[in-house]
């Protein structure tokens, strides 16, 4: 059940529980992925992960706060908790906003993985602010890469929780 009395859609033990599973396992998919998790170049297989929020917002404050506590680990320093965060922040608030009148499962992983793809620019800026080289071209190749990796992580969660759904119904 998607949460409707409280904004962070936890209401209960059950739900507080749920969540912090869903961050823990965030936090340790990206460190046991840690060299391929961080910079220009990212596969944080634990992006898959924001796949949930269409199912229930309660994984919004989850999968926010796990990746702060990742991005303590951050090559980058501390301007990644902050950027890296609220990238994360405005990219599931985003996913549940339009995904939430949706019926369609697939539809919803679909636009899921997309807007979760299309927000890695903020990485690239992050990424290009931080570098020591031209600006734009950082930008893009930065934006280009990170986005391949968001998008192929978040397609591999996006069919893992796909086939989850099936058995298990994620939205409870």
């Amino acid at each position: 059940m998607n949460s409707k009395t409280n904004v962070l859609g936890i209401d209960s033990v059950v739900d507080l529980t749920k969540a912090a599973v869903v961050a823990a396992l965030y936090i340790a998919l990206t460190m046991v992925f840690a060299a391929v998790s961080y910079g220009p170049i990212q596969f944080r297989f634990s992006e898959g992960l924001n796949n949930l929020v269409p199912f229930n917002k309660r994984y919004i404050v989850a999968i926010t706060l796990a990746c702060f506590i990742t991005n303590i680990m951050s090559p980058n320093g501390a301007i990644d908790m902050v950027v890296g965060t609220a990238e994360t922040l405005i990219n599931l608030l985003t996913i549940y906003l339009v995904t939430k009148h949706m019926k369609s499962v697939v539809a919803k992983l679909v636009v899921s993985v997309l807007i979760g793809t299309f927000y890695m620019f903020i990485i690239g800026f992050e990424i290009a602010i931080i570098g020591h080289s031209a600006f734009w071209p950082t930008f893009w190749s930065t934006y280009l890469t990170a986005g391949i990796g968001e998008f192929v992580t978040m397609t591999i969660g996006a069919v893992i929780l796909y086939l989850i759904n099936l058995k298990y119904d994620l939205s409870r």
